[in-house]
């Protein structure tokens, strides 16, 4: 296990600045992920925390030591990318080999590690194959495995799912967690897929333009997200966006709303049916059934949309009125700019 420090970190390409000054500490054996929308500097931090890409100002310590001048491959660092990058001509066990190898590890010391890896990874009856002959969660095992042998101080991960179908890469990140706590190693995970963050991580580093938005567990940034941003960001289905003024026209409905608020976020599943007259008014556009739950799209009347998850043997039909209310300590409030406010006391 190691420990992972970025201190005013920059990096432009050219003229163009892609990272602006991010911070950030990562403690032995945490599970962090980097999450943001594409282009917002996510894989060209990890890329110059593996030392495939120099920063243009800022330092980069592991274990306390200063890496900036350091090559890849002496950083101690494993990287796992979006393509498997497995040698197609290899077996599994060569593919899983072939770094030891070229490092001169004596083969008796290869074999341990490469069978070591192989029964963590479920791989031992599939060392003789070919990549072609592997689904796709095995080749991502199969690569995974090409890490672990080399015993790294920090895992990187590169979108390492994206490639996958839904329900295999559900599966993946259970089995990715499940390798952390066994192995207890530093990684660092990259993905743009919110629920990918929420599940998996240790703490989520939200990012957007090369800035660091919000650093923080997957509940602190789903209850207290610093801004609309990371609001609108983090949550499947996302959160609603509701002009403040609506709460103060309402009859009755969440009068504590402090003065210079401009936005109301409400989660899609804190929504409450009531009765008229005691909440918001909308109206239903369609519904789309999922079992145990309905996601609803709504519209208020000036036409802001809203989604409620409601239950899902709850019918409503198009074009029907509902009224919602939210419970007080469920509804987010920001500012002009987007920066969350505190709630006034009831």
């Amino acid at each position: 296990m190691s420990t992972l420090e970025l201190r005013a970190l920059h990096k432009k390409f050219d003229q163009t600045s892609v990272i602006h000054g991010v911070d950030l500490q990562v403690a032995h054996g945490e599970f962090v992920v980097f999450v943001g929308p594409s282009g917002c500097g996510k894989s060209t931090l990890l890329r110059m925390i593996a030392g495939l890409d120099e920063p243009t100002e800022g330092d980069l310590l592991i274990d306390g030591e200063r890496v900036n001048d350091l090559g890849a491959a002496e950083r101690g660092c494993a990287m796992v990318f979006q393509s498997y990058a497995l040698y197609p001509h290899m077996t599994v066990y060569d593919n899983m080999a072939f770094g030891l190898e070229n490092a001169k590890v004596p083969r008796a010391e290869i074999e341990r590690k490469v069978h070591e890896a192989a029964t963590l990874l479920r791989l031992e009856a599939l060392l003789q194959r070919r990549p072609t002959q592997l689904s796709g969660g095995q080749r991502q095992r199969v690569a995974i495995g090409r890490a672990i042998v080399r015993n790294p101080k920090i895992f990187l991960f590169d979108e390492p799912l994206s490639n996958l179908d839904a329900e295999l890469r559900v599966s993946m990140r259970s089995e990715l967690r499940e390798l952390h706590q066994r192995l207890g190693a530093t990684m660092i995970y990259v993905t743009h897929d919110q629920v990918e963050a929420m599940t998996m991580a240790d703490t989520i580093v939200v990012l957007r333009a090369g800035l660091v938005e919000q650093v923080g567990t997957p509940v602190s940034l789903y209850e207290q997200p610093c801004n609309t941003f990371v609001a609108g960001f983090i949550g499947s289905p996302r959160m609603n966006f509701v002009p403040a003024a609506w709460a103060r026209a309402g009859a009755g409905w969440l009068p504590w709303v402090p003065a210079g608020a401009n936005l109301l976020g409400i989660r899609p599943e804190h929504w409450q049916p009531c009765e008229a007259g005691q909440g918001l008014p909308m109206t239903v556009r369609h519904a789309e059934y999922m079992g145990a739950q309905r996601l609803v799209h709504a519209e208020l009347a000036d036409q802001t949309r809203v989604e409620l998850l409601v239950d899902g043997e709850l019918v409503l039909s198009v074009g029907q009125t509902v009224h919602m209310t939210v419970a007080e300590h469920h509804v987010h409030v920001f500012d002009a700019q987007g920066r969350r406010m505190e709630r006034a006391a009831a």
